[in-house]
């Protein structure tokens, strides 16, 4: 019987890393890793449930698209939709969801999962394979953003894609996260790195590349992103941790949730008017 070789652990770095290399690592380490992640964590994000965060905010609550009541009949893109459990969610307020993932594996999730309704495209958020103005809304719940060396190309392409008066609302880790260590416990409520440092995150092989890649924004970075791709920002949302999650989900816990925030939900709207930017992301 033939045994598979043990591949060492990578080592984890901070280093630049470009667009091509992110995106390469990133779309490897999620086909890598998708049945694992589903396995640990399906049964909190569930099948059809929309959550921004390991905090458990759900959009049933937060309504930060608009009312449930108002997504019949909207087309919604949904970036990084890992097994597209938030457009389950949102087919069934009856809005027509399009489910994008890099992943090749995590969208085989979102078909073993299924869902009438529900599109799947296996697509870079960088370059998103649909005509201006295909959408009325835009989310991703900790999808590409914070894995893209680019986040305002991202943006662009969003806006070009989003019609006038449409909505992207997108979360990702909170920038001031990248100052503590990535740990639940107590050790990771102590200051041990800059919080202006804004070199990648890298996890790299023995041969020096690349398998895994962050980029971090400070909260001003993403705010200046936003506006540099074309929309206006109407909310920026830090979610309290509730008092019935008692998980941990990597560096989040209930011990640092209730003390710093863990997820920052970014709403930002597409004027109705058409300027500068519309003719920026078409150039891009």
């Amino acid at each position: 019987m033939i045994q598979e070789r043990e591949l060492p652990e990578p080592e984890a770095t901070r280093r630049t890393a470009s667009g091509t290399e992110s995106s390469r690592a990133n779309r490897g380490w999620w086909d890598r890793n998708a049945d694992e992640y589903q396995s640990d964590h399906g049964v909190f994000l569930g099948d059809d449930r929309f959550v921004w965060g390991p905090e458990g905010l759900d959009e049933a609550d937060a309504g930060l698209l608009g009312p449930a009541s108002g997504l019949a009949g909207r087309r919604v893109l949904e970036i990084g939709a890992g097994a597209a459990q938030c457009s389950r969610w949102l087919a069934a307020q009856g809005a027509r969801p399009v489910a994008l993932d890099l992943s090749h594996r995590q969208l085989q999730h979102a078909l073993r999962i299924g869902g009438d309704g529900v599109s799947l495209v296996e697509a870079d958020a960088g370059a998103l394979p649909f005509a201006d103005g295909s959408f009325d809304l835009a989310c991703s719940a900790y999808g590409a953003l914070p894995f893209v060396a680019d986040p305002v190309r991202v943006l662009r392409e969003v806006h070009r894609v989003l019609r006038p008066g449409g909505r992207f609302v997108f979360s990702v880790t909170h920038p001031i996260r990248w100052a503590f260590p990535d740990e639940p416990g107590p050790e990771g409520l102590s200051v041990g790195a800059s919080y202006f440092d804004r070199t990648p995150y890298v996890e790299q092989d023995e041969e020096g590349r690349a398998v895994y890649v962050e980029h971090h924004r400070t909260i001003g970075d993403r705010v200046r992103d936003v506006v540099a791709g074309g929309f206006r920002l109407l909310d920026l949302v830090e979610p309290e941790w509730p008092a019935w999650n008692n998980q941990e989900w990597g560096g989040w816990s209930p011990l640092r949730g209730h003390l710093i925030p863990g997820t920052a939900i970014f709403v930002c709207a597409r004027d109705r008017s058409t300027g500068t930017a519309d003719r920026n992301s078409r150039q891009s």
